[in-house]
């Protein structure tokens, strides 16, 4: 609506005074956009920014569950109160975006509308109402000697959060830090800036209701990238980063972090159709996989397929990936099965790389495998081990291929799409960590806890 409507568009943005953020957009009516940008950010003393959190982290800490699901409860209400100045905000980076000629694939990742803000706070009072890990008994012994040892949960203390173009990750992670009793430092997408600031100044907002110290969640509103070096480097006061983001974010991290990091994220997805799958229910489940939400890690990149069942899967699989507009990346004798009977697809041979891609996007490559094994094979060459995919009615396939594969995630007979936190029933996820220490999958609650040893005794002394 503003975009119909706009001729001349003057925004300014302020938040506590600390930063002031000047647009000037311009539109034509022919579907074009004029963006020019001039802003002023301000200057972050990133030790304090820390400092801030660790304090904050300590007070946290001392809330109990119904102080801390309080502050859930009054951020959702504040996110349904506040709607429409975060669409607003939103379709001002929206706008930015499709000047700059994005990809649909990357805006559909941006895009804040009603329903998404009111899923937002669905999944914040969702969070609210699942157990609270922290203070829980992990486990409980006693001692020959009468001491009574036991291991309780913990909150982290402070995290570092680093994420790319979904505003709606600022409110999972805020959520899941509150109620694990971590502070948040986080750094979203430059080209979402106007969104997280107004989802953050929602949460301050909320806090302020409810007498919770804002220091709880904190937000790097400058883009400057050298910002998230001296983040990975705040040893002092966070405890761990987790990026999300793609294999430049990962890289980066590893390499420069003197801080913990939890890696993950970065899905280069596989499902394999084996010789004795239901083809008609596999049509469904490729399609859930592909199209239901392409822009997803969990959406799969490369189809691979039996050869046996080849001929009477992949020409009604095209015709209905064609209804999506998906491009297929086929290669050896899948393509001439698909030129021939390609259903109105966009057929394009695979390339060199093509398999080691993860397309976030209406494109997927296609293997024709000799069976389970090369299925395989090929998995362990070009997978990150972050969600595979097998179809099958042959138990002993299923679980081969659960055995062989260390995937985060591994699915029989059902979409990758559910690799998820909250269709794991974890409530909203702040990751999915393909790493083997600490955390694997999608990370909930109990992923960004620690523990300690509490021993309980009474006069007890070292012989």
């Amino acid at each position: 609506r503003n975009e119909v409507n706009a001729t001349l568009e003057q925004v300014k943005l302020t938040t506590n005074g600390q930063h002031e953020i000047k647009h000037e957009i311009k539109h034509e009516t022919n579907g074009k956009h004029e963006a020019t940008r001039s802003a002023t950010y301000p200057a972050i003393d990133m030790n304090a920014l820390g400092k801030a959190a660790k304090v904050a982290s300590r007070k946290l800490a001392l809330l109990n569950t119904g102080q801390k699901n309080a502050a859930l409860h009054a951020i959702a209400d504040e996110l349904e109160r506040q709607s429409a100045y975060v669409i607003a905000q939103n379709e001002l980076d929206v706008i930015d975006a499709k000047a700059k000629g994005v990809a649909e694939a990357f805006l559909a990742r941006m895009i804040l509308n009603p329903k998404a803000v009111k899923g937002m706070a669905d999944d914040t009072r969702n969070v609210a109402s699942l157990p609270d890990p922290i203070g829980s008994e992990i486990e409980s012994r006693l001692l020959a000697n009468g001491i009574r040892v036991s291991r309780r949960r913990m909150p982290l203390g402070v995290l570092g959060v680093i994420y790319e173009s979904r505003p709606n990750v600022t409110i999972d992670i805020a959520t899941l830090a509150i109620k694990t009793s971590n502070a948040v430092i986080l750094r979203g997408g430059s080209e979402t800036l106007r969104s997280n600031i107004a989802l953050l100044n929602v949460i301050h907002a909320a806090l302020d209701k409810v007498g919770v110290a804002r220091q709880i969640v904190q937000l790097i509103d400058n883009p400057d990238r050298g910002l998230i070096t001296e983040l990975l480097r705040l040893d002092k006061y966070v405890d761990m980063i987790i990026p999300r983001g793609g294999d430049k974010l990962q890289k980066l991290c590893k390499e420069q972090a003197t801080i913990p990091v939890i890696t993950g994220g970065v899905g280069i997805v596989h499902l394999y159709v084996d010789a004795s799958a239901d083809l008609q229910r596999a049509v469904d489940i490729i399609e859930n996989s592909k199209v239901q939400k392409p822009s997803a890690c969990n959406a799969i990149d490369t189809l691979l397929v039996h050869e046996s069942v080849a001929d009477r899967l992949l020409p009604p699989l095209a015709a209905r990936l064609a209804q999506s507009h998906v491009e297929l990346r086929p290669s050896g004798r899948a393509i001439d099965i698909l030129q021939s009977n390609s259903g109105g697809a966009t057929i394009t041979p695979a390339g060199e790389g093509d398999f080691d891609r993860e397309w976030l996007d209406y494109i997927l490559g296609i293997k024709l495998v000799s069976g389970v094994d090369e299925a395989l094979d090929h998995i362990l060459e070009h997978g990150s081990e972050h969600t595979e995919a097998i179809l099958t009615n042959d138990w002993n396939n299923a679980q081969q291929f659960i055995n062989a594969l260390s995937a985060a995630a591994i699915f029989v007979n059902a979409s990758t799409r559910f690799n998820d936190g909250a269709q794991f029933g974890l409530g909203a996820e702040v990751a999915i960590s393909t790493q083997k220490l600490h955390a694997r999958g999608p990370m909930g609650l109990e992923a960004l806890t620690s523990y300690k040893w509490i021993a309980l005794g009474d006069g007890q002394i070292r012989p």
